[in-house]
């Protein structure tokens, strides 16, 4: 089968987060099973030639151009790339847009609409109700088209279903399936040494939108009880990372913090192998793949409540989910610090970092994500078939 993954950015520090990781995570093991799975998206931020492939999976790289600055990643795009994904379109078999209100995943969607080549949506949480007059304009002009005629959209979990039908509306979706992100499964990692400096880990982009704020604030109460403990601020800087590092040295604690920037898949799994506790204080937060991944070596989560995974973390006690609220700092950092120190306790540990792997292995392996993935194609290409008898 040929797939088309259309996804708005590639970096090489990977700022644009989950979709591109999804479309690449997806691509590889499609790939893996005989599909010819690639990409198309914008590049940015590269030294010399955009790149040609991406983690082995073929990728259509085109230069990103700044059309309206002032929309950051929505106002990107290439006509080259449109052009492109035109053309390509003849000879996929299936084209998988993931979706937002842009100038690249949405003009490619509806240009898959007008070759009448099958088209799967994946919204990964990006696409909700929303008072802003240029996003309700984008929604009139396409978004709603895009949605009501696509074969199937994937929702990552019931809230989005809910969030994406009354963009759709007042014409009721009647093919939405449940994708979860998954990721490739990890040995189990070995238990803290006796006597090593625990270790926390914030492991995302550093945005206002991730509460990289709330994961520092709930660091002096931490280090109170453990002195020697290191805290590892990972991830590309996109927007916080200056008020992130001013609050660190108003606390004073700005000597236990290290922040190490972007880092690549290999270093992102070794990071999660290194740290006790993996923190990602995010209100409304889709379903993160980085928790996934923190996961799957056995290093417990501290999540919120809005999270995507909360309800699974809670119930398998793969770590903590915390009830953090937009506009209460000092109250979600100290619901933070705790749940922390919970989790730096040996045997909390232990048993949340089991249970965390165990989860992982058992429900979001990227295997049994394409497999769910493989049957809506599946589906879709036979209801195309059936359509054209």
């Amino acid at each position: 089968m040929k797939v088309l993954h259309i996804v708005t950015l590639h970096t090489p520090d990977h700022a644009f987060g989950g979709p591109t990781r999804v479309a690449l995570n997806l691509s590889k093991a499609q790939r893996a099973h005989g599909d010819d799975a690639r990409i198309m998206a914008l590049g940015d931020g590269f030294d010399g030639p955009l790149p040609g492939e991406v983690e082995g999976v073929p990728a259509h790289l085109f230069q990103a151009r700044h059309l309206l600055p002032a929309f950051e990643v929505s106002g990107i795009t290439s006509a080259a790339l449109l052009r492109t994904a035109r053309r390509m379109m003849r000879g996929a078999d299936l084209v998988h847009v993931h979706l937002m209100r842009d100038l690249v995943t949405l003009p490619a969607a509806l240009l898959a609409l007008a070759t009448r080549t099958p088209l799967v949506v994946q919204t990964h949480g990006m696409v909700d109700p929303t008072e802003k007059r240029v996003a309700q304009l984008t929604d009139l002009l396409g978004v709603r088209t895009v949605l009501r005629r696509a074969d199937v959209v994937l929702h990552l979990t019931e809230r989005e279903r809910i969030d994406v039908e009354a963009v759709a509306a007042p014409v009721a979706l009647t093919r939405t399936v449940r994708l979860v992100n998954g990721v490739r499964p990890q040995e189990r990692k070995p238990a803290r040494e006796p006597g090593r400096p625990p270790v926390v880990l914030f492991l995302a982009r550093v945005q206002e939108r991730k509460r990289p704020e709330d994961f520092v604030g709930a660091m002096p109460a931490v280090l109170a009880r453990h002195p020697d403990a290191r805290f590892v601020l990972a991830g590309p800087d996109t927007g916080a990372l200056p008020s992130t590092l001013a609050l660190a040295r108003r606390l004073g604690v700005l000597h236990a913090l290290d922040q190490v920037g972007p880092l690549g898949h290999e270093e992102v799994l070794e990071a999660g192998r290194r740290a006790d506790v993996y923190v990602l204080p995010s209100i409304e937060e889709p379903l993160g793949v980085s928790v996934l991944e923190a996961m799957s070596v056995g290093t417990p989560a501290v999540i919120t409540r809005t999270c995507g995974l909360g309800p699974d973390v809670a119930a398998a006690g793969a770590g903590r989910v915390v009830d953090s609220r937009a506009g209460e700092d000092a109250a979600n950092a100290a619901k933070v610090a705790d749940a922390v120190l919970e989790l730096l306790e040996p045997e909390a540990n232990d048993r949340a970092g089991k249970a965390a792997w165990e989860l992982v292995s058992t429900r979001f392996t990227i295997d049994a994500v394409t497999g769910t993935l493989r049957r809506t194609y599946e589906d879709v290409l036979r209801r195309r078939r059936r359509a054209q008898c």
